[in-house]
């Protein structure tokens, strides 16, 4: 489904333990990928799984600012979406509906253990879905991923 966010609600399992997993079916399509985040403490530690992954699904990626972003298959940091097909964006960073739209696929990851995070991602779910963007949203439920609502 071109031009789709998709909502993951993470309970049972960490962000560093999702992204890596998300990223990686990202890849497998062919997209690149912009993982978007303003802190950059959460973005460091990101970076340190994704390079600590084990050696037969290693993720090339590297952190925005440097020489060769222009090349990297999956990008960190706070960065406008051009040139990426998939924006995965963490810890609340932003999305817009013109985002959505013109790229393959958004997907929002908060933990849902967190009443902050959990408000956060609801409104934008009413913001991106008003806006007329299709969404789907996921939540964990016994170690699975289970689809709770689409519209």
């Amino acid at each position: 489904m071109r031009g789709a966010v998709y909502f993951y609600q993470l309970k049972g399992s960490p962000l560093e333990a999702t992204l890596p997993m998300l990223v990686g079916k990202a890849r497998a399509a062919g997209w690149r990928v912009l993982v978007r985040g303003s802190d950059e403490t959460l973005l460091k530690r990101l970076d340190e799984v994704l390079w600590q992954g084990p050696e037969d699904a290693f993720l090339p990626h590297g952190r925005a600012g440097g020489p060769h972003d222009a090349d990297q298959p999956v990008l960190m940091g706070d960065v406008p979406s051009d040139g990426f097909a998939c924006v995965m964006s963490v810890a609340g960073a932003d999305v817009s509906e013109q985002e959505v739209q013109a790229l393959e696929r958004v997907c929002i990851l908060f933990d849902g253990l967190d009443d902050a995070a959990l408000n956060h991602a609801r409104g934008q779910w009413k913001a991106l879905t008003d806006a007329g963007c299709q969404a789907q949203y996921w939540a964990q439920e016994d170690g699975r991923w289970t689809m709770k609502a689409e519209k």
